[in-house]
């Protein structure tokens, strides 16, 4: 303790005012605050060319706005005969208010240099509180993560004198913030155990090649289990997770991470009661690109960029140097690197936003296999969820087929992303490009049909199978009985010019089949108009549903 005076105050204590208690606040929060270069961890962090926690959070926040919540959690170090505090060793969990491009978000960060993250190294139940202010506020809570995130460690068995039944600390608060706020976490380093848990439990998830990795348990553990002696990137690096979709997107710096979380949180509402926010633009409605006259092949075995067309429809970026790739455009893709014949993402249009969902012909021919489906699936939930109508542009040859396929349970995932499809509650302005075959191409190309409204391009080919095979099958005695394979070939090619005059999408139009054949040079202002009336009238409605809905707890679909 600290030498009092004879009063029993301590020296500097004036007996009137609380200054001698706001000092030694400041002093302790002074020492929290500056990084201690002997700290082996903190060493650690630098040498292994990552950013301090601290520094992140100026990184990532608009500069100034940072408010720590629990600012002097930890254990103080103070001279036993002076009282003098001689230094601090804080907890691994840094929580507090922000903005994000002026809208206010709270952040829950590890301190990867305090016990790697461990739950000895942390104060417990902090970042659960975190979670639990960003629901009660609502708004989005943005989680940086890097080690265990208050996870287990052996060494805590030590310290408390007996083993316990191990509790998800905080999970559950996690899940309700999930069911009505936006919640975005970035991977910062090893993400183990809770931390990893809390990663894939997120609306949207980036990772830093190279600098991050994720798994259920480390090496050390892995090898004690398994036998397999595997390095941490071998083990959970980018490469495994960006492909197999554990995370969203993977990026190159950590600078990159955080503009991709305000980027993706940019186009989302603060929560599930409020519209998405939308933004002035100055990209004409009316501007119609002469490119997307020709853009789809005349040849149907040509393939074409997709991501290309969507950035002709959608808004330009308001601020090109940080667009999606430098494309200049507003389009902010999701899930690139997995589910590859699907593509997503979020744009605006006339301001708004929108999602985005398409195929990509270059990858398996846009067949959807398993991993596209369960993209599907994640995507059209998160539309749903925070209020996002949706583009779909259709160009659906069906579901990847064959004995890969059916061993990826394919149809099983399809049936999830066709449930998620036909139960949105989100306006759909569906554009048929070309293909739309099939189970898969009849879900796609016919969404929940009260909220979808259609259109097609001429480049339309559909069908309950593509031509070509279709015909194999209807005609195989016939096709089988020819004599020569030349003979074979002949009727084929007979069979297919008969088909042809009847595939063309003018002959579904005359049957009032498909609502409208459009110049592709008039879907942006198409779309335009129908996002305008859907933020004008659709979904004020339905979020006006949903808070009527208050008194019942929401969810939210992993």
């Amino acid at each position: 303790m600290a030498p009092s005076s004879p009063s029993g105050r301590r020296d500097g204590d004036d007996g009137v005012s609380w200054m001698h208690s706001i000092s030694r606040l400041r002093q302790q929060q002074k020492l929290i605050r500056t990084p201690d270069p002997s700290n082996p961890g903190y060493v650690r962090q630098k040498d292994n060319g990552k950013l301090w926690v601290r520094e992140r959070l100026d990184a990532l926040l608009d500069v100034g706005s940072w408010v720590e919540v629990g600012s002097v959690t930890g254990k103080p170090v103070e001279d036993e005969k002076t009282g003098e505090l001689k230094g601090f060793t804080s907890g691994n969990i840094l929580i507090g208010w922000g903005t994000l491009k002026g809208r206010k978000v709270f952040v829950t960060a590890d301190d990867f240099s305090v016990r790697g993250g461990h739950a000895d190294g942390g104060i417990m139940g902090k970042a659960a509180y975190g979670e639990i202010q960003a629901r009660k506020a609502g708004v989005p809570l943005v989680r940086l993560l890097d080690g265990s995130s208050g996870g287990g460690s052996v060494a805590t068995y030590l310290a408390i004198g007996a083993t316990y039944i191990p509790s998800l600390a905080g999970l559950g608060q996690s899940m309700d913030a999930m069911a009505t706020i936006p919640v975005a976490s970035a991977l910062l380093g090893p993400v183990v155990g809770l931390a990893a848990a809390k990663a894939v439990t997120s609306h949207f998830s980036v990772m830093v090649k190279n600098l991050s990795q994720l798994f259920a348990a480390g090496p050390p553990v892995v090898k004690q289990a398994t036998f397999e002696n595997l390095s941490k990137e071998a083990l959970g690096g980018w490469e495994i997770h960006a492909r197999n979709g554990t995370v969203d997107n993977v990026c190159n710096s950590e600078a990159e991470a955080f503009q991709q979380i305000r980027d993706f949180l940019s186009f989302l509402p603060p929560n599930v009661y409020n519209l998405p926010p939308s933004e002035s633009s100055d990209d004409p409605v009316t501007r119609r690109d002469e490119e997307l006259i020709s853009i789809i092949p005349r040849r149907r075995a040509r393939t074409y960029d997709i991501r290309k067309l969507i950035r002709l429809i959608v808004d330009l970026s308001s601020n090109p140097s940080s667009s999606t790739h430098g494309t200049g455009s507003s389009f902010f893709e999701i899930g690139e690197t997995w589910g590859k014949s699907i593509v997503t993402g979020l744009a605006r249009l006339s301001g708004h936003p929108v999602g985005v969902l398409s195929s990509d012909c270059t990858v398996g021919g846009g067949a959807i296999d398993a991993l596209a489906c369960q993209k599907t699936t994640r995507f059209v939930n998160l539309c749903d969820h925070f209020n996002i109508p949706i583009l779909n542009l259709v160009d659906q040859p069906g579901f990847a087929i064959g004995s890969a396929a059916e061993k990826a349970a394919t149809i099983r995932h399809g049936a999830s992303a066709m449930s998620a499809l036909y139960s949105t509650r989100v306006p759909i302005f569906t554009v048929i490009l070309r293909r739309a075959f099939g189970v898969a191409g009849a879900a796609f190309a016919n969404p929940e049909d009260d909220n979808n409204n259609r259109v097609a391009w001429p480049s339309g080919d559909w069908g309950s199978l593509p031509l070509e095979g279709g015909i194999e099958a209807a005609y195989k005695r016939k096709l089988d009985q020819a004599p020569t394979p030349a003979a074979r070939d002949k009727l084929m090619k007979s069979l297919l010019e008969q088909f042809e005059d009847v595939r063309s999408p003018m002959r579904t139009a005359h049957k009032f089949w498909v609502e409208e054949i459009i110049d592709p040079r008039d879907t942006r202002p198409l779309a335009c108009d129908w996002v305008a009336h859907a933020y004008g009238q659709l979904l004020p409605q339905l979020t006006a549903r949903k808070q009527a809905a208050l008194s019942f707890r929401p969810t939210y679909k992993l």
